[in-house]
Formats: structure tokens, sequence, C-alpha cells
């Protein structure tokens, strides 16, 4: 009888772990403008290269963050080589203009400051 509930009573704990984990959105995010893709303090950064230049996106619970006072620097390491961008707002995103590119194995460092979420790490890596 007490394994019977022992038994019961983890299944139940274990069931509302795993639920409790996908409601804060810790399953993977995915590309939304061909970028490189990372979460952090339930924040979903996008980091895109495209003709304007680097850019990041903000998107906090799915809707896109207010990038307005927030600013980030970007490290590129890729083949040996380091390239680093300041980025500052645009529209909906941070931007630094330039030629950039997120070749695959090029890894990535965004180091974010954001008026009201603080300053924050977040690594990138192209596969």
């Amino acid at each position: 009888m007490m394994k019977r509930l022992f038994t019961t009573l983890l299944a139940l704990t274990m069931a509302c772990s795993a639920s409790f984990a996908v409601a804060h959105g810790n399953e993977e995010a995915a590309a939304q403008r061909n970028g490189l893709v990372a979460t952090a303090n339930d924040l979903v950064f996008e980091l895109a290269a495209d003709a304007q230049g680097l850019a990041l996106y903000i998107d906090d619970h799915g809707k896109p963050l207010d990038v307005a006072g927030a600013s980030a620097k970007v490290t590129l390491l890729s083949g040996g080589a380091k390239q680093e961008a300041v980025l500052i707002p645009e529209g909906n995103r941070l931007l630094a203009a330039g030629d950039f590119n997120l070749d695959a194995g090029t890894k990535a460092i965004a180091i974010v400051e954001h008026p009201a979420k603080g300053k924050q790490t977040v690594r990138f890596i192209a596969k």
C-alpha cells in the first residue's frame, strides 16, 4: 500500500514538473528572420546578418521587446577571425551597419543592456 502511494505521488510530481518546464518556454525557439536563435531569462534573441548589417531582435513571451534605450556589443568568432560590433536601436531591433557573416561554425557572444531587462550575455553558434 505504501509503495503504491509513493509511486503514485512520484509520478504526479514528475508530471507537474514537466508541464512547469514547458510553460516557461524551455523548448527550442524557431528563427523568424533566418538568424541564430538563443534564449536567456525568458527572452528569445535572434541574431541575423543581411545587407543592412548585423541585427539583434528580442522577443518577450512571443512579442517584440521595445528596444528603445537598449544597446548590445556583439563579438563574432569565425575561422580564427574576430569581428566586433556595437548595435544600437533601429525600429524593433538593435543594428550595426557593416558586412557581417554568420557562416556555419561561427560563434557569437552578445552583451545586451536593456533599461527594463538589465544586462544579459547571450551565446549563439551557427550550425
